[in-house]
Parts: C-alpha cells; sequence; structure tokens
C-alpha cells in the first residue's frame, strides 16, 4: 500500500456538500471580502483559542506582519526568532524593517532555547518570536518570564498548533498575540489561503483590524499606513465548516501519533521529538531524527511510504539571508535537525495501519 504524507482530498471529501452549501452562500450574498462567514469564524476561533479576539486575514505570513506592525516593530528594532522555523517567521520581521536576532532550539524539543534569549537580548530589542514547531507549543513560561523582565512583547508562531495546550492554556493565552496559518495542509486549512491574528487585547486588536483593510476607521477614513490583508469569504466560510471538525481531526492525529511512538521505540537509530506531559502536542509534523536522514527517506519512497523535511537548513543559512552573517556552526541544534529531520506521514485521515506499515519500513531499512 502507498502511504500518503498528507490525503487532502480525502480530508475534505466527506465536508463536500456542507462546504458546497457555504459557498453558494456567499456567491448568493456577494459578501465576497470579509462578510458575515468571516466574522462569523473570527467569534467561534476566538472562543476555541480561549482569547478576547481574533481576527482573520489573509495568510499566516500577513498575520505575523501585520501583528508586529500594530505591535509597533520597525526599522531599528530586533526580534529574536528561532533559527529552525519556516522562513516566513523571519520575513514577516524584515517586512517591518527590523532585524531577525536568531537563537538556537531546544535539543529535543525543538523549540526556541529560553536559556539562549538573554544572551541576544540589546538595546535595540523589542520582541521575542518563539514558533510551536511540529505542533509543539514552545517554553512559554520560560520565555514570558525573560520576556516582562526585559520589557519585551512576545508573539506567538501558532501555524503549526490549532489546539495545542501548556499547561491548559493555548496559543494567544501566554504571549500578546498568536498567530495562525490556513494554508490547506495545515491543521485546519483554508481551501486556498488564510490567516488569523488571535489575543486578549483590545486595543492591539483595533490596531490589526485597520491595518488589514488599508488603514481604515470607518470607510476612506485612513487614519495610517494600511494593507491590503483582508481574509475573503469564501475562506470564511471554510474555515467555519471545518472549526468543528478541528477536535475530532487532532485526537486522530494524536492518536496516529502515540501509535508511532509504541512501534518506533525498538528501531536503532531514531530519535523522536520529547515534549513535557503538561503539553498538548497536536502533531501538525511527526518528526523523527536519523542518520542518513536522504537515504532513509529515498528507501521509505521505494516501500511506497511518502514523507517531508521540515526544514532541509536553519533560516540563518538559507541564501537569502547571508547578510546576516551568522557562521555554520552557531547553531548546533538546528543545524542537526536540519540534516536528520525526517517527517512521517501525518494526517487525521490515515488508518491505524498506516504506522504499522511505516514501522515495518523504517525496521526494514534500519534493521
Amino acid at each position: 500500500m502507498t502511504v500518503k504524507f498528507l490525503d487532502l482530498v480525502g480530508l475534505h471529501k466527506p465536508l463536500q456538500e456542507e462546504l458546497l452549501t457555504e459557498l453558494k452562500d456567499v456567491l448568493d450574498n456577494a459578501s465576497f471580502i470579509l462578510g458575515g462567514k468571516v466574522q462569523a469564524f473570527e467569534e467561534n476561533f476566538a472562543a476555541y483559542c480561549g482569547t478576547g479576539f481574533a481576527t482573520g486575514v489573509n495568510s499566516g505570513t500577513t498575520a505575523l506582519h501585520m501583528a508586529l506592525v500594530a505591535m509597533g516593530i520597525g526599522p531599528g528594532d530586533e526580534v529574536i526568532v528561532p533559527a529552525m522555523t519556516f522562513v516566513a517567521t523571519a520575513e514577516a520581521v524584515r517586512y517591518t524593517g527590523a532585524v531577525p536576532v536568531f537563537v538556537d532550539v531546544e535539543p529535543g524539543r525543538f523549540t526556541l532555547d529560553p536559556a539562549l534569549i538573554e544572551a541576544a537580548i540589546t538595546p535595540r530589542t523589542k520582541a521575542v518570536l518563539p514558533v510551536h514547531l511540529y505542533g509543539l507549543m514552545a517554553d512559554m513560561p520560560a520565555i514570558c518570564e525573560i520576556a516582562e523582565k526585559y520589557g519585551l512583547m512576545v508573539l506567538e508562531d501558532a501555524a503549526q498548533a490549532h489546539g495545542a495546550e501548556l499547561d491548559g492554556k493555548r496559543p494567544g493565552q501566554w504571549g500578546d498575540a498568536a498567530c495562525f496559518s490556513f494554508y490547506p495542509g495545515k491543521n485546519l486549512g483554508a481551501c486556498g489561503e488564510g490567516g488569523a491574528i488571535v489575543t486578549n487585547s483590545a486595543e492591539l486588536d483595533r490596531q490589526i483590524r485597520v491595518l488589514r483593510d488599508w488603514g481604515q476607521e470607518g470607510k476612506y477614513n485612513h487614519v495610517r499606513q494600511g494593507f491590503n490583508a483582508r481574509m475573503d469569504g469564501f475562506q470564511g466560510a471554510v474555515l467555519g465548516v471545518k472549526l468543528k471538525h478541528i477536535e475530532a481531526w487532532t485526537e486522530a492525529r494524536r492518536a496516529l501519533a502515540a501509535r508511532y511512538g509504541e512501534l518506533l521505540r525498538d528501531v536503532p537509530g531514531i530519535e523522536m521529538q520529547a515534549f513535557p506531559e503538561n503539553c498538548r502536542h497536536v502533531y501538525h509534523i511527526f518528526a523523527i531524527l536519523t542518520e542518513d536522514r536522504d537515504t532513509v527517506q529515498k528507501a521509505l519512497g521505494e516501500r511506497g511510504v511518502q514523507s517531508g523535511i521540515h526544514y532541509p537548513s536553519p533560516v540563518p543559512h538559507l541564501e537569502s539571508f547571508r547578510e546576516t552573517g551568522y557562521r555554520t556552526l552557531d547553531f548546533p541544534v538546528a543545524g542537526m535537525l536540519g540534516k536528520m529531520e525526517l517527517s512521517l506521514p501525518m494526517c487525521p485521515t490515515l488508518p491505524a495501519k498506516a504506522a504499522d506499515t511505516v514501522h515495518a519500513a523504517l525496521r526494514d531499512i534500519l534493521g
């Protein structure tokens, strides 16, 4: 059997009738930009996240950008960012004119290492931007304690962490705000691009709403430089339908991850992401580390098992960030992840036997 890395066709098929009904409603009402479907989704998503406010925008990258601008981040400022993340985290900082300052990630947990943050703080540092990588929340108590000590804002990148928890609190309940992506492959994905910012700050939410709509407070009342960053009505409708299913999908992911964990313990040469018991991991990615990763990935493909890599390089080592001047050895843990991380199939539609198939293939490859 072929084990798909992600099956978006299978995920959407049971929802097709409901999705088409909601999309037709948008079409019939011509509520193409923002509108009632987006507003309803914002309200329901804020409730899901346990925050007072949620604002829909046109992508996860835009969510980060709007939140940073609303926080007052701009030219001459610095924002602390983990070295291992998707490039959008750091690019959003550069969009504001600020400089991303990279810090290595924790061994085992793979999220921003709080023990390294203080050494990276300068008089120009204005915020910390932890990433809840693969669906596991960063060590927010330690990060928030440091931020409070130095008077820094905290913006959570929760693009991979819809419904994740730490000590019973979800993204947006720890920092000043949290940003989500609804890229189709995310745990909660649109049928296109989308994003949202959640916060408990009424003023921050107000500023974000002004920024996403050309800097307007009321039609044609442009009070500041703004952006065309609004969520469209079709995506609001889709997300409203899919939000009803996210908990069932999350539990399916967690069950598959638990099965992987049971089976892969006896496979030599594999390390799995570690996390404390007070975390609810939502497994956007099920990551393993293995030597000669590329050879293992090729062998899995030959056995019908699809896989991915998240990500092949620390962000500061990318060509587009060459001017930052970081050395290859500056981020040993992130560098190790870039060489060894392999993402196994993870999707709510995967049957339990998929983990057994993947396990058998890895045992065959690794011995």
